[in-house]
């Protein structure tokens, strides 16, 4: 297997060498995205591609169910250098349907070291737990759920030490909140963006 992938990566190099012989050459001399991802580890949902962007054009960390931990050191560490180094403009955090670590938050299985780290989706879908009811089947609820863990993530975003301080002198940073359908391959805004003086999150009142 790991000589496959080796073989498709010559045969993908020697590609894209030959569309545009200066592509690894740009690609190595600067990196200067636009967009911070932060989104889920699922391999169905790959930043750049569904988003329809080139290598380069998006910095990206992933990880189970997208959830913003105040204590991940791991995800500060990215934002920070992001905001800091690479000066992005847009920070996303997108969620998906069908997102297998939403539904796990929901079950009475016990899975290990996941019970930890799903916990906020956990503490969500109580608080949320009226408005799900209303949602017409479990599905629906489960995504119903997944967008509120995107809306939640946008905020703590937000709260951050590196935004507000980013914010304070003056950084034009915007934290917008994105799901993705796997159904259909669609992106879709949730309406829970925040810049410099303005949050409104209709998705999660």
């Amino acid at each position: 297997m790991l000589n496959d992938l080796l073989a498709r990566n010559r045969a993908w190099s020697q590609a894209r060498q030959s569309e545009d012989p200066d592509h690894f050459a740009r690609l190595a001399a600067l990196q200067a995205p636009d967009y911070f991802w932060i989104g889920c580890s699922d391999s169905r949902v790959p930043a750049n591609v569904v988003a329809g962007l080139h290598p380069g054009e998006v910095f990206v960390h992933r990880n189970v169910a997208n959830i913003v931990h105040s204590s991940d050191m791991n995800l500060l560490a990215s934002l920070e250098f992001a905001v800091e180094a690479l000066k992005v403009r847009e920070i996303i955090v997108c969620g998906h349907h069908g997102c297998g670590g939403v539904k796990a938050a929901t079950e009475e299985i016990p899975h290990g070291l996941t019970e930890h780290w799903i916990e906020p989706i956990r503490r969500l879908a109580r608080s949320y737990a009226v408005d799900l009811a209303r949602e017409p089947g479990p599905e629906a609820r489960l995504d119903r759920l997944a967008e509120l863990n995107v809306a939640e993530g946008v905020r703590r975003v937000c709260e951050t030490p590196i935004l507000q301080r980013a914010w304070r002198r003056g950084a034009p940073i915007r934290v917008h909140g994105l799901i993705y359908g796997l159904k259909d391959g669609r992106l879709r805004n949730l309406d829970c963006s925040m810049g410099p003086g303005h949050f409104q999150c209709d998705k999660a009142s």
